[in-house]
């Protein structure tokens, strides 16, 4: 079974802002921990990063995951003010996400928004359309239960090419609300082969506070391939996804943040 994990590396506060991160790593696993060359880049990609969404771990024994927070857990202060579970009980919709969202509430003092929650997701691709368009209900859903307007959809969403063709979009609420954000866009590419363009992975935001928080032209997919210098057989050694990422913009306070883990099965 594939699990998520989300890491908050919140450390020192500097002038980039805080740096959110999503990648779908691809099947780590222990195959991959065997790896030094494929742990280094995953270390210096999550390192990059403030908060990080990782997925498709497959790791039942935890190995990998420990070896991951031995080196790279830092001290220091993050808050968080609540987890949750989505339950897709929804008369007439039960079951519409394979792996529901489970769904992070933070506290942010060091950036301009102060508060925001995460709603990380990584559909099923013959699904996607209809997880995509189910986000909008945990939007509805997780707003009665917490009290945010700031909302950060996150993950592989296989959200282009065959899996949410164009004439798909019109029956997905998340995209034809106009106050959700789509940060990376339709014409991004984050797939690591050269023979492929399609815009799986996507930042999508939604509340005034934190739209206007995030640091323009921060919304990117990080190619770590032409990052690292590394040429695509070793990069696919890696993952067969980019990383997305963006950043909030800092407070003028700054604070100290201290660093979690939080996982879902």
């Amino acid at each position: 079974m594939w699990r998520l994990l989300l890491l908050c590396a919140l450390c020192v506060p500097h002038s980039l802002g805080l740096r959110i991160c999503s990648f779908n790593v691809q099947s780590f696993g222990e195959s991959k921990r065997d790896k030094p060359a494929v742990m280094n880049v995953v270390r210096k990609i999550i390192s990059r990063c403030d908060i990080t969404l990782l997925m498709e771990i497959k790791d039942s024994s935890n190995t990998v995951i420990r070896l991951l927070m031995a080196q790279l857990n830092r001290k220091n202060l993050v808050s968080v003010k609540g987890t949750y579970q989505y339950k897709d009980l929804q008369p007439g919709d039960e079951d519409a996400f394979s792996r529901e969202p489970y769904v992070v509430w933070f506290q942010a003092p060091g950036t301009e928004v102060k508060e925001f929650v995460i709603v990380p997701q990584h559909t099923t691709p013959e699904a996607a359309v209809r997880e995509i368009d189910e986000l909008y209900d945990v939007d509805l859903d997780v707003k009665q239960k917490w009290n945010s307007e700031n909302f950060i959809f996150m993950g592989d969403l296989n959200a282009g090419c065959s899996y949410v063709p164009k004439k798909s979009w019109k029956n997905i609420r998340l995209r034809n609300h106009t106050e959700f954000v789509w940060l990376i866009g339709d014409n991004n590419d984050t797939t690591v082969k050269s023979s492929t363009n399609c815009a799986y992975d996507r930042i999508v935001v939604v509340g005034e506070k934190l739209v206007s928080s995030i640091v323009p032209g921060s919304a990117n997919v990080f190619d770590f391939m032409v990052a690292y210098g590394l040429t695509e057989e070793q990069a696919l050694e890696v993952s067969d996804h980019f990383p997305i990422e963006v950043r909030l913009k800092e407070s003028k306070r700054p604070t100290s943040r201290r660093r979690k883990y939080f996982k879902r099965k």
